[in-house]
């Protein structure tokens, strides 16, 4: 007969909004074992599975830690609720949590202030200064019980969605039923309550649970926790300092205005989130339908015209990005590197995907480049027959980058020659990671660059340069990309065992140029400019860092355009360390990626008639 022999959950911390997957091991009766479904339409010798999900509720009221979700929390911060704060904001799990969150939790209170009151007269009133003795807040077990602690929390029991679903009430804990499906995804009315899963075997004829060993097998999870909700991160104008509206809602700023905006991001592709690399990340916030949904939630919430992702798994990109942008108005074009990583079970391949809303542009033309066929290229017309395997093994890395030019559907982009098409060309890369091989590095920046330059030189047409290039500041790939050229005595180029770099006079190109996120060092003062301006290497005009790991803190991913096309109107906010949570890195609960996104808003300037 059919029976379930395992159940397991891959994370058995549920999050509100991230699906639920469990995976079922089971046996037919010739003893085969499988995963596959068996569904009531296709039974297997009269026996088929019925899965259920469950909620328990307590009677007593459960609130979780702001800080650590997968925790019940203890204290609640008074500040919090005299400001009328979110109240989930407020809540810790310990006075050490409460102590350690302080430095960033107090510019909740801060905000809230100057919201409310302008001179801030009553800021000490309302919300003193932590100490030691946690004056700011109280025994959470304590406020629990009252009635007016918790006029907000949406895990005490609130109406079930099925009241004829209730089927067990027994030592203060009603079980609700809440799915049918072999997959969940909690709601806003699970947090702070624990699921139960249940995988039965039926039989088709009288629709009875077959009681007998090995024929039902359940899981109960931890409580749910709320899906981390950072910050918004706000767009700083250039010309004025002035902050865009947090809410990032640009629809009718940027129809009315005829500029257009332009996203880098490099996602972390799933293969190489391991606990291995980022064990200070909880196991919950490194999986996949995790960081897959906060990764989308946040993309969609910039609501950029142009998106350029780079670590882009194929799959993921099929079956998950290009639907779910697609639903967001996207058209998504991909590319894929040109070798597999196996990473235990399956293998996987990532690449970089570019995508553009559709009401804002079309597509003209797509180019793509393989660094591994350039390799090839460079080795028979350069390397000696007898060194050619020991070139290709140095220079076939796999990287590739994806190229689009669009037309702009959109008016008043400066165009002088009312009926002239409006065209831009965005590239978007992910450069060679090891850290060995500069040379490598920056022969694939310069054949991007060369690529780019024959683009340049068939049409009158603005240069996006988008992507993760695994170079910092002052770096041989970077100056070439900032200066247009490589100065012959830069210590990068020391390494080039191939000769490929020789002579350096030919590391050049035409193209001008500008690091978008440098103009952060020239605007002038303002709203937003000075906490911008610490934020930004004053040696290099860079971001102080765009990947912050426990190992490595620095600045490899940027925007580059060309300054005589296009000028930068306003800039995503950076990150600063004190915006990551004290003593961690990234990812993070809060941000699915070791790199942070990066987003600029340009404008095309006017063309004179030629």
């Amino acid at each position: 007969m059919l029976s379930v022999l395992r159940v397991h959950l891959p994370s058995d911390i549920p999050i509100v909004g991230c699906e639920l997957s469990p995976y079922v091991l089971l046996r037919r009766p010739d003893q085969t074992v499988f995963t596959d479904d068996v569904p009531e339409s296709s039974p297997i010798e009269g026996h088929f599975l019925r899965y259920k999900w469950y909620r328990i509720q307590s009677d007593k009221k459960v609130a979780i830690c702001s800080i650590h979700p997968s925790e019940q929390a203890t204290l609640q911060c008074l500040g919090c609720v005299k400001a009328k704060l979110p109240i989930a904001k407020s809540y810790h799990c310990s006075p050490k949590c409460f102590s350690d969150a302080w430095q960033h939790h107090r510019v909740l209170h801060e905000r809230a202030a100057t919201a409310v009151n302008e001179n801030g007269n009553e800021e000490e009133e309302i919300f003193g200064r932590f100490n030691s003795n946690n004056n700011n807040s109280i025994n959470i077990n304590q406020s629990l019980s009252t009635s007016q602690s918790l006029p907000s929390l949406t895990n005490g029991a609130p109406t079930p969605l099925n009241p004829a679903a209730v089927t067990q009430r027994n030592g203060g804990e009603t079980w609700f039923e809440v799915g049918r499906s072999k997959t969940y995804t909690p709601t806003a009315d699970d947090i702070g309550h624990v699921l139960k899963f249940e995988c039965a075997v039926v039989d088709v004829e009288t629709k009875s649970t077959v009681v007998s060993l090995n024929t039902m097998n359940t899981i109960l999870t931890s409580r749910v926790i709320p899906a981390p909700s950072p910050s918004p991160r706000q767009l700083i104008s250039v010309s004025n300092a002035d902050v865009v509206p947090g809410n990032l809602d640009l629809d009718k700023r940027v129809s009315s205005s005829g500029t257009f905006t332009v996203l880098s991001y490099n996602i972390l592709s799933d293969t190489f989130a391991t606990g291995d690399l980022f064990g200070y990340c909880p196991s919950w916030a490194l999986s996949w339908p995790y960081r897959r949904q906060n990764l989308l939630r946040e993309i969609v919430e910039y609501r950029a015209d142009i998106v350029c992702l780079q670590e882009v798994q194929s799959d993921h990109f099929e079956e998950f990005f290009a639907p779910e942008l697609e639903k967001h108005g996207y058209q998504a074009l991909y590319k894929k590197r040109t070798a597999e990583v196996f990473n235990g079970s399956i293998m996987a391949i990532d690449g970089c995907a570019t995508f553009f809303r559709r009401d804002r542009f079309s597509h003209v033309k797509k180019y793509e480049v393989e660094f591994n066929k350039a390799a090839q290229s460079l080795t028979d017309a350069l390397v000696p027959s007898a060194q050619k395997k020991t070139a290709l093994n140095r220079l076939v890395k796999d990287n590739v980058a994806l190229i689009v030019v669009l037309e702009a559907k959109f008016s008043n982009l400066g165009v002088d020659n009312p009926g002239k098409r409006q065209l831009v060309c965005v590239a978007n890369t992910h450069v060679n990671v090891q850290q060995d091989l500069k040379d490598v590095k920056l022969w694939q920046v310069h054949t991007l660059l060369k690529g780019l330059e024959k683009i340049a030189a068939s049409a009158d047409i603005p240069m996006l340069v988008c992507g993760d290039f695994n170079s910092v500041p002052g770096s041989a790939p970077h100056a070439l990309l900032a200066i247009g050229k490589v100065d012959p005595l830069h210590p990068d180029l020391a390494v080039d065992p191939l000769g490929i770099l020789r002579p350096t006079n030919k590391l050049t190109h035409s193209l001008p140029l500008v690091s978008a996120y440098s103009s952060f060092a020239r605007i002038g003062g303002g709203l937003g400019y000075e906490q911008q301006k610490k934020r930004v290497d004053p040696s290099t005009n860079e971001p102080l860092f765009t990947n912050c790991t426990r190992d490595f803190i620095g600045t490899i991913d940027y925007i580059f355009y060309s300054a005589d096309s296009l000028t930068v109107e306003s800039l995503l906010e950076l990150l600063d360390e004190d915006s990551l949570r004290k003593d961690t890195a990234l990812p993070s609960p809060e941000w699915s990626s070791d790199h942070i996104a990066l987003m600029a808003e340009f404008r095309c300037k006017p063309r004179t008639r030629r």
